[in-house]
């Protein structure tokens, strides 16, 4: 049996690490507060952010580290950046909030835009991806070590569709509408990255802004399985733009599979 190299187990026990004070939050009576932004922001937010930067900055100090819970960072500063990690502490807040478990920790490792490293953990479920975009996916699900593989043909049955339970839209149902049957799979944070990964789902279209941070460690798992994530134009997401909003984007098993079944809209 295949396993992932010693490096991304060591960021995968820090995202573990992070996920066991998200959990003593998660059972108890916490207190919500809202960002400039308007989105919801908990104690476990802050908490996964401590143990995640702290630990990333001492184990690899010339490595700088953007977390959506840090302190921003100018494009004038990261602009000369090669490298970097890029942490979402509690991806699926909204989640979290309503306690149906769908949340994840996620870190990724940028290098020159593009992810080459991603961990995304489901501490709910101890649930466990590990993303080498070069070696290979692995996912340790409560103990267990197996390779991902994800499908690259046309399913047999309905296409698997999955979205977001937080995030609906006319633009993404009339999308949706516009492809051949389908069957709708609802996950909250970067588990719509992993389901398509793990061979669950066919198809993640995102219409809607995300911000880098939610999509790094999943874009990442995606294409160390051997899937992609690209815009509507087929061109892979980048990273440490201006602004770190991205745009629409698709996350499938290959582009291949994309051409097959004209999911590519404006």
């Amino acid at each position: 049996m295949q396993h992932p190299p010693a490096f991304l187990d060591d960021i995968g026990r820090l995202a573990v690490e992070a996920g066991r004070a998200i959990l003593e939050v998660y059972h108890t009576d916490f207190s919500v507060d809202h960002k400039a932004d308007k989105s919801p922001l908990t104690l476990a937010d802050m908490r996964s952010h401590r143990i995640i930067a702290d630990g990333l900055q001492a184990a690899y100090p010339d490595i700088p580290v953007l977390s959506e819970e840090g302190k921003s960072v100018s494009y004038a500063v990261r602009k000369d950046w090669d490298r970097f990690w890029l942490v979402d502490p509690l991806d699926g807040t909204k989640e979290f909030i309503k306690r149906n478990d769908d949340f994840t920790v996620n870190i990724a490792l940028i290098c020159n835009h593009v992810p080459i490293l991603g961990v995304v953990y489901v501490p709910a479920l101890d649930d466990l991806y590990l993303a080498d975009v070069q070696k290979g996916c692995y996912r340790n699900f409560r103990g267990t070590k197996t390779q991902l593989k994800i499908p690259v043909q046309m399913p047999e049955t309905a296409l698997r569709v999955v979205q977001s339970r937080s995030h609906p839209s006319d633009e993404l149902e009339t999308f949706i509408q516009r492809l051949p049957a389908t069957q709708s799979i609802l996950r909250g944070s970067s588990l719509k990255f992993c389901a398509v990964a793990a061979g669950e789902a066919d198809l993640y279209p995102r219409l809607g802004p995300t911000w880098e941070w939610d999509t790094a460690a999943g874009h990442a798992v995606v294409l160390a399985a051997g899937g992609v994530v690209v815009d509507l134009d087929g061109n892979p997401l980048c990273y440490n733009k201006e602004t770190l909003l991205n745009g629409p984007f698709l996350a499938a098993p290959s582009r291949e599979f994309l051409q097959e079944i004209h999911a590519i809209a404006r």
